[in-house]
């Protein structure tokens, strides 16, 4: 247990948490937004932290009527790897087809993308390159040889160095997969936010 991941006390019951979830919802909404980082045409990262796993984790005992704590601490111990902390990033893949045919045609091609993200610190001859990582866990359940899955979970660990680079910029996230060669430079926005969590 690390000082930023999740504990029971930290997930409302379902009362308290109706109260809370229209200001809460509204926060998650902003924060998502400077986390957000387009790839290419039909991928997109979403970068985690502790408020937003939070915010998964009641939505799940909202809609699921967890009211156990043997059930909320299952999606803790679930959700709890994805909180970004100091010296990890952790962001969700989300692959979004929005059609049958797209369907057919993408998730063959892009089988392993989720193993071809790289994040990209400084440049020139400063740039480092920091390649993703998968959570064992939800590698087993998401990854697939032949077909790729519309949800993954990547994690990019950085040395305070690496961090002191992103902070300084420019920094990026690549996409190396020959099916799907694709780069996005993060913003000054989106840097700073996961600065603040890395450090």
């Amino acid at each position: 247990m690390t000082a930023t991941e999740l504990t029971l006390e930290d997930i409302a019951d379902l009362r308290a948490y109706e109260r809370e979830r229209q200001t809460f919802r509204a926060h998650i909404i902003a924060l998502k937004k400077k986390r957000r980082v387009p790839v290419g045409l039909f991928q997109t990262l979403v970068f985690e932290n502790r408020d937003t796993i939070r915010f998964q984790i009641q939505e799940m005992a909202r809609v699921e009527k967890i009211l156990t704590d043997e059930g909320i601490q299952h999606e803790l111990d679930t959700y709890n790897p994805l909180v970004t902390r100091p010296g990890r990033l952790c962001a969700t893949l989300f692959i979004e087809l929005t059609s049958d045919e797209q369907m057919r045609e993408w998730k063959p091609k892009l089988a392993g993308v989720e193993h071809r993200f790289e994040l990209h610190v400084g440049e020139g001859t400063e740039l480092e390159v920091v390649p993703a990582r998968l959570d064992a866990q939800h590698e087993e359940t998401l990854t697939r040889d032949e077909i790729t899955a519309s949800v993954h979970y990547l994690f990019w660990e950085l040395t305070p160095e690496q961090t002191d680079k992103l902070a300084a910029g420019p920094a990026s996230v690549v996409c190396t997969h020959p099916a799907y060669l694709e780069e996005s430079e993060l913003t000054d926005t989106t840097r700073a936010s996961l600065v603040a969590d890395l450090r």
